[in-house]
């Protein structure tokens, strides 16, 4: 019990610093890694992203149970699931809100009816090209808010064998996601919709980059980057 007690003396400054570390993280602000390129050309795999854990909710540290709502999500953000059908922490762009009836026909989507628009983008082949080349396009929701545009990835070589789906109704509480990646992305084609309570925050910035492919080196160029401006004006 003395050295217990000698132990605690020594290092309650560095426990207490850890424990509050550790319910920053979970209720005020994280960064994560992103393992896979399902959001390229917006986030490229080794980007370590920053996320907003208030964008939407006040929560509980270290669970799903939200205190007060914050903000409500918005068609565009780039938002972060804790998410029960993935099982897993996956990372996907908001498409759908509740009551949104969104469609799909051959990588074109279609939000209460509204056509998005596409334009070629000058994009340099990406890390991820070399298997399955890929066409770079900036999309626009025209009609529905937000008007400004994002980057999406098709790979001619390789299609999404979920590139269309009828309409569906979004349903109230629940959010449809997609990855920019769109022919080479897990998201609500396969998971469903995902429930508010499994958004854990929004990320508009990375916070640091390494290249997995160049033994982690640093890339400069994406730190403090923001995420949307690194593709699309």
């Amino acid at each position: 019990m003395r050295m217990l007690g000698r132990l605690w003396r020594e290092y309650k400054g560095l426990a207490a610093f850890i424990v509050l570390m550790v319910l920053f993280r979970s209720a005020i602000a994280d960064w994560n890694v992103v393992p896979s390129g399902s959001m390229l050309p917006t986030i490229r795999e080794g980007d370590r992203i920053f996320v907003n854990k208030m964008a939407y909710d006040l929560r509980i540290p270290l669970t799903h149970i939200a205190l007060v709502h914050l903000h409500e999500p918005q068609r565009g953000d780039i938002v972060t699931i804790d998410s029960a059908a993935a099982g897993e922490l996956i990372v996907k762009r908001l498409i759908g809100l509740p009551g949104d009836i969104v469609a799909m026909r051959d990588n074109v989507l279609y939000v209460n009816g509204v056509r998005a628009s596409y334009q070629p983008l000058a994009v340099a082949p990406l890390p991820g090209d070399a298997a399955s080349p890929g066409d770079y396009l900036s999309e626009r929701f025209a009609g529905v808010a937000p008007a400004l545009p994002h980057a999406v990835r098709l790979s001619e070589l390789a299609p999404s064998p979920r590139n269309s789906f009828a309409p569906v109704r979004v349903p109230a509480g629940e959010y449809l996601m997609l990855g920019d990646n769109r022919d080479d992305s897990a998201d609500s084609r396969y998971f469903g919709f995902f429930p508010r309570s499994e958004l854990m925050g929004r990320t508009r910035r990375i916070a640091f980059s390494l290249d997995p492919d160049h033994y982690d080196e640093p890339r400069f160029e994406r730190f403090g980057a923001r995420l949307d401006a690194l593709v699309v004006r």
